[in-house]
C-alpha cells in the first residue's frame, strides 16, 4: 500500500501523531521552569499571567507543528509520513491558515501581558522567537535544512523562551534563569536531533543537511550522549556556584530515562524501523527533568 492509498482512508492513530500531544511539553516546560525561577528569587508568581503564557506557547507550538508540515510539503520530504497533516487533509492551504490562526492567539495572548504590565519586552522576545522558528523550515530560509535547527530549537526554547517566562513575572533578568535555560534548551533540542536518526534516506533525497546525515548515525549516537550529559553537569555546576538551590539536585531521579535514551540510540541508531521512536524517549526526558528542575526552584 502507498502512503497516498494508507492516508486515504485516515486512521485515529495516525490524526494522533499527526497531532503530536507530548510535543506539546516543549511550550510547557520552559514557561514553567523560568517562571519558578521567579518565584525562587521573589517568593511570588502571577498565575493569571503564567496561565495566559502556558496557553499562549501552546498556540504557538500548534502553529509551529503545523507550518512544519506545510512547509515540508513544499519540498516533498514528507511524501512517505502518513502522520503529516498536510498528507491526511490533503489541503496544504487550509492548514497552513489554520496554523497562522494559531500564532495569532497565541502572540494576542503574549500582546495582553505586555498590556497588563505596560512593557513590550516579552512580546518582543516572544516575536524574534516565532521568527527564528520560522526559519527553521520556512521560505526562503529553510535553515533546518542546512543542519541549524538544534542550535534555533537552543535558544529559541531555552533562553528566549525562560527569559521571556522570568520577564514576564518579574519585569528583570537573572543569571541563574539564564544558566538554567541552558539545560531546558539543551533538552528541548534533543527532541529535533533525535527526529532525524530514522529520516536520513528522506533527507539526502530531499537535500536537507540535517545534523545526522552530515556526521553519520554513530557518531550522532555519540554526540547525544555528550548532549544528555550536560544537563546534568549544568545542573551540578548551577548548585555549585550557589545560582540554583540544592533542590534542583531533584533533576539526577531523571537520569535513568536518560541513559536508556542514550543505549537505546547506541543500540539501534542505524536502524530505521527501532530508532524511529527515540523521539518519545527524548520527550520523557524533556518533561520529566524539566519538571524536577522546576520542582526544584519551587521547593
Amino acid at each position: 500500500m502507498t502512503t497516498f492509498e494508507s492516508i486515504a482512508k485516515p486512521q485515529p492513530k495516525l490524526w494522533l501523531a499527526a497531532i503530536k500531544p507530548p510535543m506539546y511539553t516543549v511550550a510547557i516546560i520552559p514557561i514553567t521552569v523560568g517562571s519558578t525561577v521567579a518565584y525562587a528569587q521573589t517568593r511570588s508568581i502571577d498565575l493569571n499571567i503564567l496561565g495566559t503564557f502556558l496557553l499562549s506557547a501552546i498556540a504557538i507550538i500548534a502553529w509551529l507543528n503545523i507550518s512544519n508540515d506545510v512547509f515540508d510539503s513544499d519540498t516533498g520530504i514528507d511524501i512517505n509520513k502518513a502522520e503529516s497533516v498536510v498528507n491526511l487533509t490533503g489541503n496544504r492551504n487550509l492548514m497552513f491558515w489554520l496554523g497562522n490562526g494559531f500564532l495569532s492567539l497565541g502572540i494576542l495572548g503574549i500582546m495582553t501581558i505586555s498590556w497588563w504590565q505596560q512593557d513590550i519586552t516579552v512580546v518582543a522576545i516572544v516575536l524574534l522567537s516565532c521568527f527564528l522558528g520560522y526559519t527553521y523550515q520556512g521560505p526562503p530560509f529553510r535553515l533546518g535544512y542546512q543542519g541549524l535547527g538544534e542550535i534555533i530549537c537552543t535558544i529559541c526554547f531555552g533562553p528566549l523562551a525562560m527569559s521571556a517566562a522570568y520577564y514576564s513575572q518579574t519585569q528583570s533578568w537573572s543569571i541563574a534563569n539564564l544558566t538554567a535555560s541552558l539545560i531546558i534548551g539543551i533538552s528541548t533540542s534533543l527532541i529535533l536531533f533525535c527526529s532525524h536518526f530514522h529520516q536520513v534516506k528522506d533527507d539526502l533525497a530531499a537535500g536537507k543537511l540535517s545534523p545526522i546525515v552530515r556526521m553519520g548515525t554513530k557518531m550522532g549516537a555519540k554526540v547525544l550522549q555528550w548532549s544528555t550529559a550536560s544537563i546534568y553537569v549544568l545542573t551540578a555546576f548551577g548548585v555549585i556556584a550557589h545560582m540554583f538551590p540544592v533542590a534542583t539536585l531533584l533533576v539526577f531521579f531523571s537520569l535513568p530515562l536518560a541513559i536508556k535514551l542514550t543505549n537505546f540510540v547506541s543500540e539501534y541508531h542505524d536502524r530505521p524501523d527501532r530508532v524511529r521512536t527515540c523521539k518519545y524517549l527524548a520527550v520523557r526526558l524533556q518533561f520529566v527533568s524539566g519538571v524536577l528542575l522546576a520542582l526544584g526552584f519551587y521547593l
